[in-house]
C-alpha cells in the first residue's frame, strides 16, 4: 500500500495490525462453533476475511479523498441513516435475532444500520458545528436542533431495541457539543432529564434489570445472568501472564457465549495472556492519542470536529467492550472495534480510520 506524504503512518499501521489480528482471533474463537453449526470450521474466518478486505479497500479509498467532500454529504447521509433505521423496523425488511431487530439482510450478508448512523451523525454534527461556531452557545441554534435530531436517532435505536448503540451515540454527540462550546448548563440539564428515562429503560425491562443485578453479584445466579461474566473471568484468569497459546482457549468450547463477537477479548486474554491484553489496550490507546492529535492539528474546524468525533467513537466502543468483559461495567452487547466478528462494525470502523487519515494528510503539522 502506497502511503501519501503527510498521512499519519502510526494510525494506518495500527488499523492494519488490529484488523489482521482480528481475523486471526475470529478464526481461533469461532472454528469449533462454526464446525458444529455449519459443518465448516472456516465459515466465520472466510466471512471476516471478506469484510476485512472490503474495509481495508474502503479505508484506502477514503484516505485519498479530500475530507471536505463530506460536508456536501452531511445532510443526505444523515437522512439516509434515518431511513435505514426506519427500514430495519419494517416487517419483512429487518431481520430479528435474539429478540432484537437490528439487521437488514442482503444477498446472504447482514447490514446493521446503527453502525452507519454513528458515522452519519458525526459527519453531520462536525459540518453543522463548524458552520455555526458563532451560534453554538445559543439554545435555539446551537443546542436544540442537535438534541431533536439525536432524539430521533435514539428513539429509532431503542425501538430495535439497541440500548448500547443508543448510549454510545448519545455520549459521542453530547461530548462533541461540549467540545464545540455548547453551554455546560444545557448539557447538564438534558443529562438530568435523561436520567429518569434511562432508569425506566433499565429497571423496567426484565433482562436489563437482571444484568444490573448480575453485575453487582454474578455469583447469585452463576448458571444464568452471571454466567457470561464468570466464564469471562475464568478465561482471563486461566490465561495468566503469557496465555495458553494461540488456539488453545478452553472457554471458547461452548462455555463462553459470544466468544467470537462481544467476548472475543476474553479469548484473547486466555490465549495471549495479560501481555496480549496489555499490548492490544496500548494499541487502542495509541490510536486514540494519534486521532486526537490529528483533530488538534486539523486545518479547519470541520476537520477538527470530525476527527475528534471519529476518534471518540472508536475509543468509547473499544474501552466499553473491554470494561464489560472484565466485569467493570454491566454486560452489554458491544463489539470490540477491529477485532470482533461482524462486517458492518469492521467496515464502518475502517471507514472512520480512512477519513481520519484523509484529515491527517491536510494537516500543516508533522504527524508522522
Amino acid at each position: 500500500m502506497n502511503v501519501d506524504q503527510g498521512t499519519d503512518n502510526s494510525v494506518l499501521l495500527l488499523a492494519i495490525c488490529l484488523t489482521c489480528l482480528g481475523v486471526v482471533m475470529v478464526f481461533s474463537s469461532s472454528s469449533i462453533m462454526a464446525d458444529r453449526d455449519f459443518g465448516n470450521s472456516l465459515h466465520f474466518l472466510q466471512r471476516q476475511s471478506v469484510y476485512a478486505l472490503l474495509g481495508l479497500a474502503g479505508m484506502t479509498l477514503l484516505m485519498r479523498i479530500n475530507y471536505q467532500h463530506w460536508r456536501k454529504l452531511a445532510w443526505p447521509l444523515l437522512i439516509l441513516c434515518i431511513l435505514l433505521l426506519v427500514a430495519v423496523l419494517v416487517p419483512g425488511v429487518g431481520r430479528r435475532v435474539g429478540g432484537a431487530t437490528r439487521w437488514i439482510s442482503l444477498a446472504g450478508f447482514s447490514f446493521q444500520p446503527a453502525e452507519a448512523a454513528k458515522l452519519g451523525l458525526i459527519v453531520f454534527m462536525a459540518h453543522s458545528l463548524a458552520r455555526k461556531q458563532d451560534k453554538v452557545r445559543s439554545f435555539k441554534f446551537g443546542f436544540l436542533p442537535y438534541i431533536l435530531i439525536l432524539s430521533v436517532l435514539l428513539g429509532l435505536l431503542l425501538a430495535q431495541p439497541d440500548l448500547g448503540s443508543a448510549l454510545t451515540l448519545g455520549l459521542v454527540a453530547v461530548t462533541m457539543l461540549l467540545i464545540a462550546g455548547t453551554r455546560l448548563s444545557y448539557l447538564a440539564g438534558i443529562g438530568l432529564l435523561a436520567l429518569p428515562f434511562l432508569y425506566f429503560l433499565v429497571m423496567n425491562v426484565d433482562y436489563r434489570r437482571r444484568r444490573i443485578l448480575a453485575f453487582l453479584n454474578p455469583w447469585d445466579d452463576p448458571s444464568d445472568t452471571g454466567f457470561q461474566i464468570i466464564q469471562s473471568w475464568i478465561a482471563f484468569g486461566s490465561g495468566g501472564a503469557f496465555g495458553k497459546g494461540l488456539g488453545e482457549s478452553k472457554q471458547k468450547l461452548f462455555y463462553l457465549p459470544e466468544a467470537h463477537t462481544d467476548f472475543i477479548f476474553s479469548v484473547i486474554g486466555e490465549e495471549l495472556g495479560f501481555l496480549g491484553v496489555l499490548v492490544i489496550a496500548s494499541m487502542f490507546l495509541l490510536l486514540i492519542v494519534r486521532g486526537y492529535r490529528i483533530a488538534l492539528q486539523a486545518p479547519d474546524s470541520f476537520g477538527c470536529y470530525l476527527a475528534f468525533g471519529l476518534t471518540l467513537l472508536i475509543g468509547i466502543e473499544a474501552f466499553a467492550n473491554m470494561a464489560v468483559v472484565m466485569g467493570m461495567v454491566p454486560t452489554k452487547g458491544l463489539a470490540l472495534p477491529f477485532l470482533s466478528y461482524g462486517g458492518t462494525s469492521l467496515i464502518m470502523t475502517l471507514a472512520a480510520v480512512g477519513i481520519l487519515l484523509s484529515i491527517s494528510k491536510q494537516s500543516p503539522g508533522e504527524l508522522r
